[in-house]
């Protein structure tokens, strides 16, 4: 087999890898209804513990619990949180993982945001803004990552863990929001995760 020919075999196999995991994360899509009903559980921490990860230091805020509709996902290779946090999830709950009010809006991730857009309001607008969130998410050990690797939008998953401060010793930081009703930058949940289970 000639160098040319091993090329196209490498594309060739490159390209159906690509198909298979595309083919592996396409969104499901649940008849209509609410498939997760409570919001969050966030116990705040009086005394805050210190995880390492490589060069990151990580300072627990908060015992954090979501039963939640993954909107939408997105992976990061080379951003600066990327080694720690590989995978974004914007996640809904309440009326925001109903697809009956999902089907109306348009959901999508980039830069670490979650970005909607709707034409009209199938709820309020600030229903929406507190009934969802994107999550960055720092798996805790391996059987977490392959477990992370499997969502798809469409499904419902729970998370256990706490949020999270992480810091490096050059000042780069990243900070966890600590409530849901806020908006924009620094609005995003920064969660250590101990368990992730998909639940439907």
């Amino acid at each position: 087999m000639t160098g040319r020919q091993l090329a196209l075999a490498a594309a060739g196999v490159l390209v159906l890898w690509g198909a298979l995991h595309t083919w592996q994360r396409r969104p499901l899509h649940a008849a209509p209804g609410v498939l997760a009903a409570e919001a969050p559980e966030q116990v705040d921490l009086d005394h805050p513990a210190q995880l390492q990860r490589d060069d990151v230091t990580l300072l627990t805020r908060a015992h954090f619990d979501a039963t939640a509709r993954v909107l939408s996902r997105e992976d990061y290779r080379f951003d600066a949180g990327a080694s720690l946090a590989p995978t974004d999830l914007a996640l809904g709950w309440g009326r925001m993982s109903d697809s009956a009010v999902l089907d109306r809006i348009e959901i999508s991730q980039s830069g670490r945001f979650y970005f909607w857009r709707v034409k009209d309001y199938p709820i309020p607008r600030r229903e929406i803004e507190e009934s969802s969130a994107n999550m960055h998410l720092i798996p805790a050990d391996a059987g977490v990552r392959a477990m992370l690797d499997r969502v798809r939008a469409g499904e419902v998953v729970r998370i256990e863990g706490f949020l999270v401060d992480a810091s490096r010793p050059d000042g780069w930081h990243w900070n966890s929001s600590l409530t849901r009703e806020d908006t924009g930058n620094g609005a995003c949940e920064l969660v250590y995760v101990e368990s992730l289970t998909i639940e439907r």
